[in-house]
């Protein structure tokens, strides 16, 4: 259902509560993104409470003045080419959607789209800017960056750094024994099914989502985990699928007390320096030297997405490198449980991997965050989509049934 027309206190929520940690403008930003303007260049919010439709997309492209960010995801000395397509399309393809047809730059027009990518077999079949983006703009993602975070997990496997996803979360933070997490695994929290509640509701003022973001306000590290530690179970581990962005932030905690090291510079070791990007990146943290937000906002740019989407498509082959185990690309990109099946999940038709969306009847696999950001993946078809957006709110179930749209159009002209 659409979400419900939101006031600049709920903007506070919602951002806060999807993984944001919100500053007053007091406290300054991590530093600055040399890639992006200075500060004063642009109108951004100083605080996320102070997010508008208006500055929204100057602030997306430069999160890391208004928090707490760790110096940047470092890219390699050599960027994989994406050469252009030959059959590539144009702003003028049309498709029909919704009893009437429509073009791409139609399409990135209503949905207040601010960059668009299409790579066809590694190569640029689209590309185009919005919102006062370009080329070396890097955006949040918002929880886009938990199918990051998923793919680290993947990587610290093939790496020897991590045994098993079947360890139980609370033997590696001790501040988790006697909780509700004692004996969920790393693997039921990926799918989302540790059994804790959580409540994912933008709107409401008593929801876990309004508790996150006080808390991302206090700028206290260690605080967040300490309100997971304290939620109660109700189901039992791997019996109920709810969506859950404290779970992300939990599984990041555990991936960097397993190998004693931020997600910052696991992000680097593993996949940044090594899968080809032409750019740094940089995550969000909890609070000034804490832990980073697992579950939301990393930032990077337009092709360094495509670049991570093609790392997973080709299941971590770097060269004779093989960066992810084999068959990590469709054990996290589908589901391996029916509990996570498409249909089966409350108020979704799509299905859930490893912190990744699956499509029904299909190959695909997307990473979604508010506001209309995608990491979209389809193996079948050698095709991997970056879109990203600044919706005028959260969610917006016309604008998400029209990206897939638009994303099933780009994938057929392709074909």
């Amino acid at each position: 259902m659409p979400t419900p027309a939101l006031d600049r206190r709920d903007v506070l929520r919602w951002a806060g509560a999807a993984g944001v940690s919100a500053l007053a403008s007091a406290c300054g930003g991590g530093g600055s993104n040399a890639a992006n303007p200075a500060p004063g260049d642009e109108a951004i919010a100083r605080n996320w409470s102070e997010l508008t439709p208006q500055n929204a997309p100057a602030t997306f492209r430069n999160t890391d003045r208004i928090g707490p960010t760790r110096a940047f995801v470092r890219a390699g000395t050599a960027a994989v080419p994406l050469p252009a397509h030959a059959r590539s399309l144009n702003a003028s393809l049309s498709y029909a959607y919704g009893g009437r047809s429509t073009t791409l730059q139609e399409f990135m027009d209503r949905t207040r789209n601010g960059g668009l990518l299409v790579l066809k077999g590694g190569a640029v079949a689209f590309e185009s800017y919005g919102l006062g983006n370009t080329a070396t703009s890097r955006w949040t993602s918002f929880s886009v960056a938990k199918s990051l975070t998923s793919t680290l997990f993947g990587a610290a496997i093939e790496a020897g750094a991590l045994s098993s996803l079947d360890l139980a979360v609370h033997t590696v933070l001790p501040s988790l024994v006697g909780s509700a997490y004692e004996g969920a695994t790393i693997r039921q929290l990926l799918r989302m099914t540790s059994g804790v509640r959580w409540i994912e509701d933008y709107t409401s003022a008593t929801s876990d989502f309004a508790a996150m973001a006080d808390i991302l306000l206090s700028q206290r590290s260690g605080a967040l985990l300490d309100y997971m530690a304290r939620r109660p179970r109700v189901a039992t581990p791997g019996t109920r699928w709810n969506y859950n962005s404290g779970e992300t932030f939990v599984l990041g905690a555990v991936l960097s007390a397993v190998t004693g090291q931020r997600l910052s510079t696991l992000t680097t070791q593993w996949i940044w320096s090594r899968a080809g990007m032409e750019a740094d990146g940089y995550w969000m943290l909890e609070a000034p030297d804490a832990l980073e937000l697992a579950g939301g906002n990393f930032s990077a740019t337009l092709r360094d997405y495509g670049r991570l989407g093609l790392f997973v498509l080709r299941e971590g082959q770097v060269g004779l490198q093989r960066l992810l185990p084999a068959g990590w690309r469709d054990l996290a990109g589908r589901p391996d449980t029916a509990l996570t099946e498409p249909g089966r999940l409350s108020g979704q038709s799509l299905g859930y991997g490893y912190q990744w969306w699956s499509l029904p009847n299909s190959s695909a696999f997307t990473a979604q965050g508010i506001f209309g950001q995608y990491l979209h993946i389809d193996p079948a078809e050698d095709l991997v989509a970056v879109v990203w957006s600044a919706w005028p709110t959260p969610n917006n179930a016309a604008f998400e049934a029209e990206t897939y749209a638009m994303l099933a159009a780009a994938t057929s002209a392709l074909r």
